[in-house]
């Protein structure tokens, strides 16, 4: 016995059944998809404001992390030229005849290469010369962040004082 596929069988319109299945859920389809279409048309209109009210929103936390990422990476950059200013000046201190106001412009000289002003300075022993061969000399550089800081009013830094400080052994050059 031979089995074979069933056949559509003609319905009274003179169509098999499979083809009118098919284009009535063509139909269907079509139907889905305008009103799919229709309802994204209508999401499209109410959404039309939704991406200036989403930068409306993140904007100012964005932009409030990127200028303290900004200054706290001024901190650093100026903490570091201090550090290098102090060092400066406890090289020209531990020289013989090496007075303090020479110190102080040493290390002035290159705080000011860097646009850093104001800085307090001190030096111990004062003047660097009372010390003895192989004593140690030291030489602080303060700077209050207000006065380097790029924003107007450091909201979480603002009494914060940058400082360094270099010793260094006391030489002899004969």
């Amino acid at each position: 016995m031979r089995f074979s596929r069933p056949r559509a069988f003609p319905r009274g319109d003179g169509l098999p059944e499979r083809v009118v299945a098919s284009s009535l859920a063509g139909k269907i389809k079509d139907a889905w998809s305008y009103k799919l279409e229709k309802l994204c048309r209508l999401c499209r209109k109410q959404r039309r404001g939704a991406a200036v009210v989403e930068f409306a929103i993140v904007a100012p936390v964005f932009f409030l992390l990127l200028l303290g990422m900004i200054e706290f990476g001024r901190m650093i950059m100026v903490q570091q030229i201090i550090t290098n200013a102090s060092r400066e000046g406890a090289r020209v201190a531990v020289l013989d005849g090496t007075t303090t106001d020479d110190v102080v412009d040493t290390v002035n000289n290159y705080l000011s290469s860097a646009a850093i002003n104001g800085a307090n300075i001190t030096v111990d022993p004062d003047p660097p010369s009372d010390a003895g061969y192989g004593e140690p000399v030291t030489v602080s550089v303060s700077v209050p962040f207000s006065q380097v800081s790029w924003l107007p009013s450091p909201m979480f830094l603002g009494g914060t004082n940058l400082s360094a400080s270099t010793v260094m052994r006391r030489e002899t050059v004969q």
